[in-house]
């Protein structure tokens, strides 16, 4: 069985157990507590030299670390169902909008770039108007870039509702609203109805603190 190093409320840790889900496949998590800094520990680095969820130990007993190259072993050894279309210019739309969020949206409130911003002066009001300010900015991007009906792009969810969702937890964890995007409010609504994703939820997760 697949081991997921992985954080409950790590948006990249998130977006794998999501693709996960999708591809019903089982795994054995194994939590990695980022407030604890065990992710700084001698044993973690040595999987993963970044200090960094999620990693991925395959079947095989490799180590994948990256959630972009993660998912993208995902779909090339389990390709059904898949998280991408066949036409080439579909697949190229999608996975665009999985960039915009996974290269310049999750890492500017990467929790190594909000400490950073405490470390330099910022206090919770000012870190939190940064992060606000940064996924309000991918979340309009993403918005125009999403069709009238279904999913992100179609009727079953793919590689781009995986990052969303994943990206809309931690905007709703930094109070952002949806009202201002109903397209992006549809999957939402779409994902807090499907049984696979709700299952990757963080607040499904076995490391999750009690409510």
């Amino acid at each position: 069985m697949m081991e997921l190093f992985t954080y409950y409320r790590s948006t990249a840790s998130y977006r794998v157990r999501l693709a996960l889900a999708l591809k019903r496949l089982d795994y054995q998590a194994v939590p990695v507590n980022l407030l604890g800094a065990e992710q700084h520990q001698p044993a973690y680095r040595a999987l993963n030299p970044q200090g960094r969820v999620p990693a991925l130990r395959t079947e095989c007993g490799q180590l994948l670390v990256q959630s972009s190259a993660i998912i993208e072993y995902l779909e090339e050894v389990y390709p059904e169902p898949a998280l991408l279309p066949a036409d080439a210019a579909d697949r190229a739309r999608i996975r665009g909008v999985a960039a915009l969020i996974g290269c310049d949206v999750h890492p500017l409130h990467n929790l190594s770039v909000l400490n950073q911003l405490r470390a330099h002066g910022f206090d919770e009001a000012a870190v939190n108007q940064w992060v606000q300010h940064w996924i309000g900015q991918g979340l309009q991007a993403i918005e125009a870039l999403l069709g009238d009906d279904g999913w992100c792009f179609g009727a079953m969810p793919g590689l781009a509702d995986v990052y969303l969702v994943a990206q809309l937890y931690a905007a709703q964890r930094f109070g952002l609203e949806l009202d201002p995007y109903p397209r992006i409010a549809r999957v939402a609504a779409l994902a807090a109805r499907h049984p696979q994703l709700q299952a990757a939820h963080p607040a499904r997760q076995a490391d999750a603190p009690v409510q």
